[in-house]
């Protein structure tokens, strides 16, 4: 992991002022002479900048996306607890940690902190920009931010806007945050708990019914408790509070809730897509209910030069970390054609 640190005021969306700004990221591969071979991959909600490790199959050596061809970057999105500026970092000026006191970040916000990393590492166009799910909502916004900048588009799982049906789903998560009776206390562990069940509230819509019920139905029909499908909620909740930190998480389900393209340019979305002119997949993922094909249908409708995949998968929302095979199949083919 590298760090690149933006030692002047990095001024918010809302206004709010960061003293300074730390970007973590990392790079795989080579910029070539000509600096036409940059792939940026732009990461989801809980993910970090080591896409060779949570997009194992299509990222890293001997994938599609090869640091042999490729100038690969990635990096962690503001707000988060993976090295960039967030909730757990020092304030400068009070030398603690901001936890509570970390102000509101928006999609827009983080694609602003990726332009001063682009100019940093002197990347002067990007062949692929690259998301899915929430890493989506960053890739449309540099797309629309930097139109002379990105030459090509892949998106999956994702959207133009986030839909009343995520800010609810969000809602419910920072509910069960905010429940937590440590929520607020100014430690690394605050709302550790509530983080759990945030967890859980969102691993019903990264999946779906069908997958819970092949893989997580009990085979006894005798038994009344412990059954397999709480103790798989409890497993990835208590994965997730090892790894993760609650403000991060309150915080980052916010920035979601932000996300939407049309936001100070008129308000149309539909005017807004129109104007992204870079070729462009999207796929989408049948058992998808998080970010349902619709959402895709819809970007594809009004974008000039998208392609639109459907693809099958058990997965559901999860299907755009898990469905590697098919993503590599029908991502090369848009390449090279």
């Amino acid at each position: 992991m590298n760090l690149f640190t933006h030692n002047e005021p990095f001024i918010l969306e809302n206004g709010r002022v960061l003293p300074s700004l730390q970007i973590a990221y990392h790079t795989y591969g080579t910029l070539n002479k000509a600096k036409s071979n940059v792939i940026w991959v732009c990461h989801a909600l809980t993910a970090n900048s080591d896409a060779a490790d949570w997009w194992k199959g299509l990222v890293g050596d001997n994938c599609l996306i090869d640091p042999a061809q490729y100038f690969i970057v990635c990096a962690n999105m503001p707000g988060s607890c993976y090295g960039s500026t967030g909730p757990t970092s020092i304030d400068p000026i009070t030398e603690q940690p901001y936890y509570s006191e970390f102000p509101q970040v928006t999609i827009r916000d983080m694609v602003q902190a990726y332009i001063l990393l682009r100019k940093q590492l002197g990347i002067d166009s990007i062949y692929l920009l690259m998301g899915g799910s929430m890493g989506g909502y960053q890739a449309l916004e540099w797309a629309v931010m930097e139109k002379e900048i990105i030459s090509k588009l892949f998106l999956i799982a994702t959207s133009p806007s986030e839909s009343a049906w995520g800010v609810a789903v969000h809602t419910a998560q920072r509910l069960a945050i905010e429940a937590d009776h440590t929520w607020r206390d100014h430690t690394a562990n605050a709302g550790a708990k509530g983080l759990k069940a945030a967890r859980a509230i969102g691993m019903l819509t990264y999946r779906n019914y069908g997958t819970f019920q092949e893989r997580q139905t009990d085979p006894d029909p005798e038994k009344i408790d412990d059954f397999k499908a709480s103790s798989y909620l409890n497993y990835q909740g208590d994965k997730l509070v090892k790894r993760f930190n609650a403000y991060s998480y309150w915080l980052l389900t916010k920035a979601m809730d932000s996300h939407h393209l049309g936001r100070g340019r008129g308000g149309d979305l539909i005017t807004v897509l129109k104007s992204i002119q870079q070729p462009t997949l999207i796929i989408g993922i049948h058992s998808d209910i998080l970010c349902p094909l619709d959402e895709q249908r819809f970007m594809a409708d009004y974008m000039p030069h998208a392609k639109l995949v459907e693809i099958d998968s058990a997965y559901g929302h999860d299907g755009f970390i898990i469905e590697t095979g098919q993503i590599t199949q029908h991502l090369s083919a848009w390449l090279k054609g």
